[in-house]
């Protein structure tokens, strides 16, 4: 690297634009320039110091404010696509194959292509995960290569500085020194009351304010970066949580992503507003939309399997508490959150049948098939049986002779059936379904008749579990404190200085808000009878004004 000496002395990391000593511009485009360059105060980054190794390009690389807005427009178009179809949370599937075949039958080639990209699974992919990834090192390094030569030179900031620095300043002003030595004092005593921090030195005033304001966008930064990576983390196992469980009165289960824990659901409870009790305004909500809900709950009982128990092993649980889930009341258990959020009435659970001679009527005995967990074989009376030779829970006709079913839920059961009686010892075979009965291979001699079916209800429940959100929270946090910071408050500075002829020259700066500083600058040159000042920016204005109309 090749240091620039400055006339003071003073040596510059190359591609700084002001000394860091005295001021002077160092490049000739700084000479060139009417202002000052005061970003960063003219020091130089790291990305426009060194670009020789591999770790300088990918510094570079990443501390680009180019690169960063690319990066978050791809992830914005990301998130846009990934809405065109639904993600895989409400696709009706468990398998990847069975996921994979659902996007292609129902969106086409353009779903199959879709979930091969992993858009159907957009925050969970990794090429989503390895964006946010970059994202976060880009604001990590951009953040970085200006942070710290922008802390050094504000830290180290000389409070005399040489005469061509000040007349780059916006705010500029040269004259006699009317209070002769007092002028500084007097300057001093009012930039104190205006809550300044001064500091005098060889003949020369530094006043600044509002320093903590520059830190604004770095602050903003560092809670994007830690919002970011409670995202991320969301990612890993057991940090983030968000399950769907459909459970039926009865039935116990495993809890989704809660090793070890099961829940039994001992009964669903739905109670509805009574008209007659209801206002007349309530009454005319009824009368328009039908029943509406007042409480829907689950009575479950929460069990952990001991930690001595076999893989698999499920008889001696033990039971932990008994509770009431309704909306916005959930199950709670380390860490985790058992929400109601829906539930399905009057599910199929038995189906009645009777096994009987067609032309009698005589009844062999009847069966009850479990829709849920249905077995091969029953026997019917003393010497007949029913074999189950297929069952389709949700029957929806026959496709090329085969019958079909829509889903795994028991909507509209069917079966395929082979009955064995003494009459006919090799079975008669029969399709049955609640109002439909086939006999593909001929009549038979017996039936299997459909009397009555046993439902029961059904709960849908979410299982939360979010680790992050203290993360997220506080990246939120910190974000906003550094928007208000960047936002509402300015950095303010004030120099004042003797020049050698026994004159005194005034300059200021601010990051924003001029409007504001050069009211206080005006206090200050009443108080001290200090030279005016200019603004040198309207001044260039006018000029170029003028320049065009000669043009013209």
């Amino acid at each position: 690297m090749n240091n620039i000496i400055c006339a003071c002395g003073h040596e510059n990391p190359e591609g700084t634009v002001l000394c860091g000593n005295c001021g002077r511009p160092l490049t000739k485009e700084a000479k060139n320039q009417k202002l000052a360059d005061m970003r960063y105060e003219g020091t130089a980054r790291r990305s426009q110091t060194y670009n020789k190794s591999i770790i300088d390009k990918i510094w570079n690389f990443f501390s680009s404010v180019k690169i960063g807005i690319t990066i978050i427009i791809t992830i914005l178009v990301a998130a846009a696509v990934g809405t065109i179809l639904p993600q895989v949370l409400y696709v009706p599937a468990t398998t990847e194959a069975d996921i994979a075949a659902y996007y292609e039958r129902v969106y086409g080639t353009f779903g199959k292509l879709y979930y091969e990209l992993g858009l159907s699974d957009l925050y969970g992919s990794w090429w989503f995960q390895t964006l946010i990834g970059m994202l976060g090192i880009s604001l990590i390094v951009a953040s970085l290569d200006r942070f710290v030569p922008l802390y050094k030179s504000l830290k180290k900031q000389r409070t005399k500085r040489h005469e061509s620095f000040m007349k780059r300043q916006r705010l500029y002003g040269e004259g006699e020194n009317i209070l002769g030595e007092s002028s500084l004092a007097k300057s001093e005593e009012k930039l104190q009351a205006l809550r300044y921090k001064v500091k005098r030195e060889d003949g020369a005033l530094l006043a600044e304010k509002g320093r903590f304001a520059r830190w604004g966008p770095y602050v903003n930064h560092i809670g994007l970066i830690i919002f970011l990576f409670g995202v991320m983390l969301r990612a890993l196992p057991g940090f983030y949580v968000d399950e769907t469980m459909w459970i039926r009165e009865g039935e116990t289960r495993a809890i989704p992503e809660a090793p070890g824990f099961y829940l039994e659901s001992k009964e669903f409870i739905l109670e509805t507003y009574d008209k007659a009790k209801s206002d007349e305004v309530f009454g005319e909500a009824i009368d328009r939309v039908g029943t509406i809900a007042s409480n829907y709950q689950t009575d479950v009982v929460l069990y952990k399997k001991p930690e001595d128990a076999l893989p698999g092993q499920t008889d001696d649980l033990e039971e932990v508490k008994k509770e009431s889930i309704q909306v916005n009341q959930p199950l709670k258990f380390e860490g985790f959150a058992v929400y109601q959020m829906d539930f399905r009435l009057d599910e199929l659970k038995t189906m009645h049948f009777v096994l009987s001679n067609k032309a009698s009527g005589e009844s062999l005995g009847d069966l009850a098939i479990d829709l849920v967990n249905p077995e091969t074989s029953y026997n019917v009376g003393e010497d007949s049986k029913v074999e189950l030779l297929g069952y389709y829970p949700d029957f929806s006709g026959f496709e090329n002779g085969e019958p079909q079913t829509k889903s795994p839920v028991p909507n509209n059961p069917a079966f395929l059936v082979k009955m064995f009686t003494p009459e006919t010892p090799e079975g008669e075979t029969s399709f049955v379904a609640i109002k439909q009965t086939v006999e593909p291979l001929g009549d038979n001699e017996f039936k299997l008749e459909f009397q009555n079916v046993d439902t029961r209800d059904v709960s849908g429940l979410t299982i939360r579990k979010d680790k992050t959100l203290w993360i997220l929270a506080l990246g939120g946090l910190l974000f906003m404190i550094g928007v208000a910071q960047g936002s509402y408050f300015n950095h303010r500075r004030i120099w004042i200085q003797e020049s050698t002829d026994g004159r005194i020259v005034v300059a200021a700066h601010t990051n924003k808000n001029w409007f504001g500083v050069k009211k206080e600058l005006d206090q200050v040159i009443e108080a001290a009878q200090l030279p005016p000042y200019i603004d040198q920016q309207d001044l260039e204005g006018q000029e170029l004004k003028k320049d065009g109309e000669k043009s013209s």
